[in-house]
């Protein structure tokens, strides 16, 4: 991958994540996996809404969905690492929470 490839890649990445909901569901994450009702009863939105930033957050590769019982528990991808946990290293930059 060249530079110019790495970079648009990255502006890419920053784009999916320019909502505020995606960000805190990615800020929910770095503590631990969860449901989505768990995740839902923090950030108390529709569930139909939730899934469809959890569907974009998964195509974009920042989460993963995994079987649980009778639903499915997300984590963070393993390409996203947790850094000093205040912040994910997404590769092409570090994001900070306060």
């Amino acid at each position: 991958m060249n530079d110019i490839d790495t970079e648009v890649d990255c502006a890419q990445k920053l784009k999916v994540l320019a909502d505020d909901t995606r960000l805190a569901v990615l800020k929910l994450l770095m503590d631990s996996p969860m449901q989505v009702g768990e995740m839902n009863a923090v950030l108390c939105l529709e569930q139909s809404l939730l899934s469809h930033h959890l569907q974009v957050l998964r195509t974009a590769e920042f989460v993963i969905r995994e079987r649980y019982r009778k639903g499915f528990v997300y984590r963070l991808a393993p390409s996203v690492r947790v850094v000093a946990s205040k912040a994910l290293n997404l590769g092409c930059c570090v994001l900070w929470f306060n």
